[in-house]
């Protein structure tokens, strides 16, 4: 089992871009020291949900204050990017950490987000399927020409273009799709793409996903049990379970949920005020995590106790099919650098181990 840390860089109230940032690149350091095996960085734009617009950006940052750690995209919104840029700064970064670039991507889901680059919601998950294969064909080193539905590339270059530099990895970095709901699970599954399994989703709606991909790879002729399968959750551990549980209760009395689950959030159309052509396995579903109590978080959702009982989820969530966590120490939780610093201490020294 593969560890690495999950970093939304959300801005809480009287915090600066520059403090978040400090904040998290302190952590990603000693994820490191640790021993974790990688870390993700979330891309979101316009809001404090997530102050980093350029995920690709920071990792090239990171490249420079980290040497072993492999520096994932949790997740590049592809739809919003222009294909050509996202294959040359991905593969900028893999040069310059030296082979250690983990890619994941996805079509994103928030409305609001979309709206600020003119783009429609609508048409997400033909933008990312051409934008996908736009920086496959790239990362070849062939040359590539090809004229999409939503933009061109090379279309007045007879010989093509090629890209300069490719990434160090061949063929290519790993790549991760972000799946939510089923259909997306399949179609990328039958194109061998392994998942980055939903945060969001019980214990039972990832264990569901992992066995659809794994059959349906396989029956379309990939070798599902070499693909590394991640899943992301929220992760907590204390000295005792009582203290995890009062962590908990402690987080969520402070918790303003309303800055996380909103109309901004959702995947929305605003021309109709309705869930958005291609999202209906969204409907209602966003909003509604704002409603999710405390036992069933404690029971169904978040990887949460002491180390024994943190220790026995992990195992659950293997057993599963997943071969990678991506922990979320907490992003939406306000914690003091030095309280975050101890929780991924003890990750480190009482969990880890057991999988080592």
């Amino acid at each position: 089992m593969k560890f690495s840390t999950f970093h939304l860089f959300h801005r809480f109230e009287g915090e600066t871009a520059a403090e978040v940032y400090g904040h998290h690149v302190r952590l990603i350091e000693l994820a490191e020291e640790l021993g974790f095996d990688g870390v993700r960085i979330a891309e979101h734009h316009f809001r404090d949900y997530g102050a980093v617009p350029s995920s690709l950006g920071l990792l090239a940052h990171l490249a420079g204050r980290t040497e072993r750690l492999r520096l994932g995209t949790g997740i590049v919104v592809l739809p919003l990017h222009h294909p050509v840029h996202v294959a040359e700064q991905a593969a900028q970064v893999d040069v310059l950490s030296g082979g250690r670039l983990d890619f994941g991507v996805g079509r994103g889901y928030q409305g609001y987000e979309f709206d600020g680059f003119g783009v429609d919601l609508a048409e997400a998950r033909a933008r990312f399927d051409e934008s996908l294969d736009t920086v496959l064909a790239l990362w070849s080193g062939k040359p590539v020409h090809r004229v999409g539905e939503f933009g061109s590339v090379a279309p007045g270059l007879d010989e093509g273009v090629e890209l300069v530099p490719r990434p160090v990895q061949l063929p290519h970095p790993p790549v991760h799709v972000a799946a939510v709901s089923p259909e997306t699970v399949e179609r990328y599954a039958a194109r061998g793409l392994p998942i980055l399994a939903d945060p969001a989703a019980p214990f039972r709606k990832v264990a569901a996903a992992a066995e659809a991909w794994r059959a349906t790879a396989a029956a379309h002729g990939h070798d599902a049990g070499a693909a590394e399968l991640v899943v992301a959750r929220s992760v907590h551990v204390a000295p005792t379970v009582r203290r995890a549980r009062e962590d908990l209760d402690r987080f969520e009395a402070a918790f303003d949920r309303s800055r996380i689950f909103n109309e901004r959030s959702a995947p929305i159309d605003r021309g109709t005020g309705a869930t958005a052509q291609g999202f209906e396995y969204w409907q209602h579903r966003y909003l509604k995590g704002g409603d999710v109590g405390p036992d069933f978080r404690w029971e169904q959702l978040e990887v949460a106790g002491d180390p024994e009982r943190v220790i026995a989820q992990i195992r659950m969530l293997r057993e599963m099919g997943f071969d990678h966590l991506l922990c979320d120490f907490g992003s939406t939780r306000r914690m003091a650098t030095d309280e975050a610093a101890g929780l991924l201490r003890l990750f480190a020294e009482e969990v880890i181990p057991a999988f080592r």
